[in-house]
């Protein structure tokens, strides 16, 4: 009998997470590196970018108009702002979305050229991009749409200078002036309009070059100062400067005074090297001691003798200086920001000098007064000019908080830049919304006129119109359709100066030509310029491609230019 081998049973293992087969990536992600993402098509492109656009409008929509809610933001440095505005808002936001961006860099635009009607840009664009996507949606293409938003901008551009129904003839007229500043002012600073416009348009009207000199209005010649205390109604005006800082030395009134500026530091001179001087006896170091002095006396007599009365630092005051100079009867400032320093100098037309000398005529400035005061606990030096020829004016601005007076600050500053576009151009617009629905009216007739298919952009242009009385009302506590439609009847009557009515117990509608509400004219010609180009821009982009971040730290953001700049 024959014995059976044993079976060899063999067991193998097999590992088949390790032998899952390689996918190729394909399209596009082959030529770019890992982590690259690519988006493309309606879905996934354009009705992506129309979504991030009208997100960020939502956030200012509620800001817009003299009944606007404030924003609460806290910056990456944990700085807070409590306000309206929407250019402050976005600024700190610090969105990153790229479609999102375009509509912010439409707005910063605006702010440049106008500084005014910034929350108009990003709300006005983004109604734009939302009447679009349904007619994408409806099967038109992106390059209908954005050929019948063109030519809606180009007839509401052509159209704004036969509705204009104001203008300001003289801007050296402070009351004509008050009168286009205020609405402006209103819309950030409600109920304090009627205070802050004339201070405004005083300091404004007091630097305006004369017309001999064919110079432009510069808004950086009117200057806030904030000091903390009482509150808003107790703000000012004045022709000079004011700097929240104490004087050096004993004299704190001077009148009819000749300064001398200098960007050095006030003191003893330094030798450039480095050198020992060795001293054998008390009467060799009195006699050392007394050279030096003599040399400052020197110095501080031929400056008196030059007429100068107030002497500005950019730098430190010695103590032996400051003695001289108050032997001698000569007031010491001093100023630590240099943008001060050159700004002093361009309003007494006087010229910084680099050392200690005494000054020629030409380069001593001239003032009415310099003094020092107390505004609250807060001690400050004015520099006054009596004259109309002032070149620098400043508002001090006060409030019982920071944030308030920030506020009041940028109201003011929108103030100024509304003045800026009045001296250039001042027609005059009828405001509160009753542009744009005279506008949306007459769009909506031209589109019954076209017969290709931009008729429906066209009408969708006049719909996105109403998006400003809508929520001006709806901000105001009305019900926004319900206005709209009373405006829009107001306007087929003829009416087109009739626009919202924020006040409590009305219809909601008004005449805003005699109320005295209205908007300028170049500030609404590139308010829609602006966002018809912000849309379109962002309707012509199909794909999305966006490139992994880079590693490591993030480069610091600038600090601010201007040393005013908190």
């Amino acid at each position: 009998k024959k014995t059976e081998r044993p079976k060899l049973v063999y067991l193998i293992h097999f590992n088949f997470s390790k032998m899952a087969l390689h996918v190729p990536q394909t399209g596009i992600r082959t030529m770019m590196k890992e982590g690259t993402q690519h988006y493309s098509g309606l879905e996934e492109a354009v009705y992506r970018n129309i979504d991030a656009c009208k997100q960020i409008a939502a956030i200012i929509r509620t800001s817009f108009g003299p009944n606007g809610m404030n924003k609460m933001v806290v910056n990456h440095l944990d700085k807070l702002f409590v306000t309206s505005d929407a250019a402050t808002i976005i600024r700190e936001l610090e969105v990153q979305h790229p479609a999102a961006k375009i509509l912010i860099f439409a707005s910063q635009m605006q702010e440049a050229e106008i500084g005014d009607g910034t929350n108009f840009v990003i709300m006005f664009a983004a109604k734009l991009l939302e009447k679009a996507e349904n007619l994408l949606r409806m099967g038109l293409s992106p390059t209908e749409v954005i050929d019948g938003f063109n030519q809606a901008a180009q007839k509401a551009l052509d159209t704004l200078p036969e509705l204009v129904c104001y203008t300001v003839k003289n801007a050296y007229d402070k009351e004509e002036a008050t009168k286009v500043i205020k609405p402006s002012i209103a819309s950030k600073q409600s109920g304090f309009e009627d205070f802050l416009a004339p201070l405004v348009a005083s300091a404004c009207a007091s630097t305006l070059p004369k017309e001999s000199t064919r110079m432009p209005f510069n808004v950086d010649n009117v200057r806030v100062c904030k000091i903390l205390g009482s509150g808003v109604l107790s703000s000012s005006s004045l022709r000079g400067m004011v700097f929240r800082r104490e004087v050096e030395g004993t004299i704190n009134h001077v009148k009819d005074a000749k300064v001398a500026v200098y960007s050095c530091a006030f003191d003893s001179m330094q030798t450039e090297t480095k050198g020992t001087v060795l001293l054998k006896s008390a009467d060799e170091l009195k006699s050392f001691s007394k050279g030096e002095e003599e040399l400052l006396e020197g110095q501080i007599k031929e400056i008196k003798e030059a007429g100068v009365s107030v002497v500005v630092s950019g730098s430190k005051f010695g103590d032996l200086a400051l003695h001289f100079l108050n032997r001698y009867n000569i007031m010491a400032v001093r100023l630590t920001s240099k943008h001060d320093l050159r700004r002093l100098c361009k309003s007494i037309n006087a010229t910084a000098l680099p050392r200690i000398v005494a000054p020629t005529s030409k380069e001593i400035g001239h003032i009415d007064e310099v003094s020092v005061d107390e505004l609250g606990d807060t001690t400050i030096t004015i520099f006054r000019q009596h004259d109309d020829a002032s070149q620098i004016s400043t508002v001090i601005v006060r409030g019982s908080t920071d944030n308030i007076m920030d506020d009041v600050e940028r109201a003011v500053e929108d103030g100024v830049n509304t003045y800026k576009a009045l001296s250039r151009d001042g027609r005059c617009l009828p405001g509160a919304g009753a542009t744009e629905i005279e506008l949306a009216h007459r769009l909506a007739r031209f589109a019954e006129t076209c017969s290709g298919l931009e008729q429906y952009a066209i009408q969708a242009f006049a719909e996105a119109l109403e998006v400003v009385p809508f929520t001006l009302a709806e901000n105001a506590g009305f019900k926004g359709q319900d206005v709209v439609s009373r405006l829009y009847a107001a306007h087929v009557k003829g009416e087109s100066h009739v626009g919202v009515d924020n006040t409590e117990g009305s219809t909601g509608v008004k005449n805003t030509h005699e109320a005295g509400i209205w908007d300028l004219l170049a500030c609404k010609f590139w308010a829609l310029k602006f966002a018809a180009n912000a849309a379109a821009t962002v309707l012509r982009v199909d794909q999305i491609i966006m490139a992994k971040a880079a590693g490591g730290p993030k480069a610091p953001k600038q600090g601010p230019v201007d040393a005013d700049d908190d």
